[in-house]
């Protein structure tokens, strides 16, 4: 793999580059769509191809290792062929999952305990297996095994957290370099710099993964209930002790707004479940702001989605009709709001890119920040 540095912006970290991978090349900035289970949820692989222009996509190892299984992804020949998609995948290691699941959970020295979601059995999870779960789902880039750290939580527990996390991180580059992709294609491990809220530990845990020289970089436990104000001050402590040769991912973020003030902080890539979960209850991202289509005020309103037509479905259907999808219940509504928000991050990381080497991606970030949050 390769990471080529393009442009940088003048008055922030912003920049632009591109990610070579044996599943075809990444622009970035770029918006990762979330496909946990092996699916962006209510969108088919062709419309995230060609309407939503996706370029890499999420799976999820915790859900993915319960259903459908690692032997039936090791039949299928690894997720690329059992989804289809024949472009870059990356799996986050299920240390967020775990977190999410502390009542059901116990973590120690050696891995985590954890009982399934679904039936209640029992599993174990080490940074050993973690990547073995990796190597066999096939995807191209595989996150380390962390623990995410709750927020808020007190600064022993987050240190201890933190160097539990760096334990495990150089179990799974042994484990990593031990064995070798199944499937006849490069993949990448990615660290992930942890430390909660606490400068110092943010320091140590940037200092301790860079140490490690891996192809890139990730910034986890951010994005689980902080103010933005901290998840930007934390970012931009990591950011200026990563390396700028190489791409570095803010895991889990966020709205458009979160999304356009990182880029100006220096990172690459992020994913968020946010623009699908949000399309399923019926709010619209825009440059004009939020809709939320199940109010009254667009029933009769024939109109295009969104008269910029970022999408087919923008120019395709009007907001009345999408409106009375919702009303009824009709699936399909969750499928046109998920196309359409997926586009719009999509086209608002490329409007990024072209702003950013132009040289007004400051300018344009401040000018349009002020109405992606507000309420129409």
């Amino acid at each position: 793999m390769k990471f080529e540095l393009l442009y940088q912006d003048p008055q922030s970290k912003a920049r632009t580059g591109i990610i070579h991978t044996d599943h075809g090349v990444i622009e970035t900035p770029i918006f990762m769509p979330v496909g946990t289970l092996g699916t962006v949820k209510a969108v088919h692989q062709r419309e995230l191809l060609n309407d939503i222009k996706a370029k890499i996509i999420l799976g999820n190892t915790y859900h993915l290792y319960l259903r459908p299984g690692i032997d039936v992804l090791y039949k299928a020949g690894g997720l690329h062929r059992f989804n289809g998609w024949n472009k870059p995948i990356l799996t986050d290691s299920g240390g967020f999952q775990i977190f999410s699941l502390s009542k059901i959970r116990k973590i120690n020295e050696e891995g985590v305990t954890f009982y399934s979601h679904i039936d209640g059995s029992k599993h174990f999870f080490t940074p050993e297996n973690v990547m073995d779960i990796q190597r066999t789902i096939g995807a191209d880039f595989i996150m380390a095994f962390d623990e995410c750290t709750p927020y808020p939580c007190d600064y022993l527990y987050a240190k201890n957290s933190l160097e539990l996390t760096h334990r495990w991180l150089d179990r799974c580059i042994d484990r990593f370099q031990q064995t070798k992709s199944l499937y006849g294609y490069e993949q990448s491990l990615i660290p992930i710099v942890q430390g909660s809220v606490y400068k110092d530990l943010r320091i140590q845990s940037a200092e301790y993964v860079c140490s490690k020289d891996t192809f890139a970089y990730a910034i986890g436990g951010l994005s689980v209930g902080e103010p933005a104000e901290e998840m930007y001050a934390m970012t931009e402590i990591v950011t200026t002790i990563l390396p700028t040769s190489k791409p570095r991912y803010l895991m889990g973020v966020g709205t458009p707004e979160n999304i356009l003030e990182s880029i100006a902080l220096g990172i690459d890539m992020f994913d968020c479940v946010l623009p699908t979960r949000n399309a399923r209850h019926g709010l619209l991202y825009t440059y004009d702001g939020i809709i939320n289509i199940k109010n009254s005020k667009w029933k009769y309103d024939f109109s295009p989605i969104d008269e910029r037509g970022i999408v087919y479905v923008d120019s395709e259907y009007s907001k009345a009709y999408l409106r009375h999808l919702f009303s009824v219940n009709e699936i399909l509504g969750s499928m046109i709001a998920s196309i359409h928000n997926l586009g719009f991050y999509l086209h608002l990381v490329k409007t990024a890119r072209e702003k950013i080497k132009e040289g007004t991606f400051t300018k344009w970030k401040n000018e349009i920040i002020p109405n992606l949050s507000r309420r129409l």
